[in-house]
């Protein structure tokens, strides 16, 4: 497979294409706003927290100079689940109470999203994982299961090679750490090809995602979706107002972005890495799958790969039944 073909594949997450403009783009109207960020309105994170089975709280933290948000509930070893983007914790809302029935569940919202702090630095992978590093900490924990999707699949490869004293083991859902093969995205289609990775070059431009996107998430949130599952209704009308939401203002979309523009030091971090030595779970859909089952071995030396099929990048929200089988099945 070449290269171009892979890279085509390992897309993480993705942004809405937006016409080019002439001249500045002003700040969306509050007619615009409405029209935009439509949907039912969006309940706080405690009191979707609180919806959940299992007795979920959503709590806060002062950790590695950042505030961040997390929810928690259930028993047993802990559980940490980091989410993607366009998203947030609510990502597992799916699968969170049949895993507290197991686990004590720590749900996580990265710096730079949702209810967590957007500092102006420090989206660099290696600094996010000692941010979750420190978390645990805080709570109690010496050693946590992790497991991440998206953004959150390369927060958890850091902290489980970075931190291989605090990780049991380590699941990646449909994503891969940064390394060299990212430069080689292309940023033209070819024939055939459904999609190509134009938002990775979008999400690194200064500001002007910020004045685009600012007020109108809601497009962003219903294009992402609606290319990238199979079941466009496994994340329904209200799901999508919480993303849009938690996306909605100036600061938000810089967080996001922001993760993208620090993948330069991502890579000249995973130069660094030797191999995460935690027994590693890669769960895959069938397009990234062939991706992952080639690059994983080289980055763990416990590992196995797993695919899921009639689904699309965000499987968590669209098979969560399989996503809880694997996991409980790998964690045990």
């Amino acid at each position: 497979m070449s290269l171009g073909r892979r890279n085509a594949m390992a897309l993480g997450a993705g942004a809405i294409a937006l016409a080019a403009t002439g001249g500045a783009v002003p700040p969306a109207s509050a007619a615009e706003t409405g029209q935009a960020e439509r949907g039912p309105a969006v309940p706080s994170d405690a009191e979707l927290a609180r919806s959940l089975p299992g007795g979920f709280t959503s709590r806060h933290a002062e950790v590695n100079g950042v505030r961040l948000h997390y929810v928690s509930g259930g028993s047993g070893e802990p559980l940490v689940l980091l989410p993607g983007w366009p998203q947030t914790w609510w990502e597992y809302r799916k699968v969170m109470p049949a895993l507290a029935a197991r686990y004590r569940v720590i749900v996580v919202d990265l710096r730079g999203m949702g209810g967590s702090g957007k500092p102006a630095s420090g989206y660099d992978k290696k600094t996010m994982a000692r941010d979750v590093r420190e978390l645990v900490r805080a709570l109690g924990h010496d050693r946590v299961n992790i497991a991440g999707h998206d953004v959150g699949a390369m927060i958890a490869f850091s902290f489980a090679v970075n931190h291989p004293e605090a990780t049991r083991r380590l699941a990646l859902l449909d994503v891969t750490h940064p390394d060299d093969s990212y430069y080689e995205f292309r940023m033209l289609p070819q024939p055939g090809q459904a999609f190509f990775p134009w938002w990775f070059a979008f999400n690194q431009v200064q500001g002007l995602p910020e004045q685009l996107v600012s007020g109108r998430s809601r497009y962003l949130v219903d294009w992402i979706f609606d290319h990238l599952l199979v079941d466009k209704s496994a994340i329904g009308d209200r799901d999508r107002a919480v993303y849009a939401k938690a996306y909605s203002s100036p600061d938000a979309v810089r967080g996001g972005n922001s993760w993208y523009q620090a993948f330069g030091q991502d890579i000249e971090d995973h130069r660094t890495y030797g191999k995460v030595t935690a027994p590693t779970l890669g769960l895959a859909h069938s397009a990234f799958h062939p991706h992952m089952n080639q690059v994983l071995p080289t980055q763990a030396t416990d590992v196995r790969v797993a695919e899921l099929t009639g689904t699309g990048h965000y499987f968590v929200e669209e098979r969560p039944a399989a996503v809880i089988g694997h996991l409980t099945g790998f964690f045990g």
